[in-house]
């Protein structure tokens, strides 16, 4: 407690990128996990991670009285700003998963079939909540949590600044929408093959409506597609979970290289 008082200014600075990191989170963002216990944790971050943080950037915007100023107040802010920008992007590869959940489940005819999903907070098809139960099976087994805060954290408060961020908006701006576009991107490389197979199963069906309409196929369809849309997930699981470790491992080599292009590697 000694140790947090003398260093209040900078503990909390630090307290504010750990806590808006968390509400940003998924998983931890959720209404499941307290609020007491996210500020408990943030708290708990930021103490362990005092002594290795680099702030000393911000030494003439700290007053030595120890009165807050208007500075320090936008700082605060600003610490704020890359913990939700650091939690942002982590949604996002999380999202691609999401969105390939919900392209899967339109082609197969389960895109009604929408409840709440508590980890994405949004309406959500069921597929795309099996992808998001399994993309983050896949990252709490393969210790990216432990990656991004014992990792990334702490490796953003060597490099990354409030400062750094305003000086390199553009930057940042075009991380984010290369970002957003990767979305897509990796949505559709996981749904591509579901749905290019239904799609096929959907043009012979009408084929061989028009061609024989006594069949009634059209109304053997949709328990068709989704036997086979089944299939095909259960066939190309193992391939899934292969890509959605690259897309972890490709979203936090994108972060690091944010840290190192904006905020400049600090020997």
């Amino acid at each position: 407690m000694d140790r947090i008082l003398l260093n209040a200014p900078v503990y909390l600075l630090i307290f504010a990128r750990c806590l808006a990191l968390l509400m940003t989170l998924p998983l931890f963002s959720t209404r499941a996990v307290s609020r007491v216990a996210k500020i408990a944790l943030a708290g708990y971050m930021a103490f362990f991670m005092l002594g290795n943080s680099d702030l000393s950037a911000y030494n003439t915007f700290l007053g030595t009285d120890g009165v807050f100023s208007l500075y320090y107040i936008f700082l605060l802010i600003g610490e704020a700003g890359i913990g939700v920008i650091i939690g942002f992007y982590v949604t996002i590869i999380f999202a691609a998963f999401s969105t390939a959940g919900q392209f899967t489940a339109f082609q197969m005819g389960f895109s009604a079939a929408s409840t709440y999903d508590a980890m994405a907070q949004v309406e959500n098809p069921l597929m795309g909540q099996f992808f998001n139960f399994v993309a983050m099976l896949i990252f709490m087994q393969n210790q990216w949590f432990q990656r991004l805060f014992l990792g990334g954290l702490t490796s953003s408060f060597k490099t990354l600044t409030a400062i750094s961020i305003v000086n390199n908006h553009q930057t940042l701006v075009s991380f984010m929408l290369k970002g957003l576009s990767k979305l897509f991107a990796d949505a559709l490389i996981i749904a591509l093959p579901v749905m290019g197979t239904l799609m096929l199963i959907t043009v012979c069906t009408g084929l061989l409506s028009k061609a024989a309409p006594q069949m009634n196929l059209l109304s053997e369809g949709f328990p068709i597609m989704i036997i086979t849309a089944f299939l095909l997930i259960m066939v190309m699981l193992p391939s899934m979970v292969d890509f959605f470790i690259r897309s972890f491992a490709g979203g936090f080599k994108a972060l690091e290289d944010l840290f190192a292009g904006v905020g400049g590697r600090i020997p």
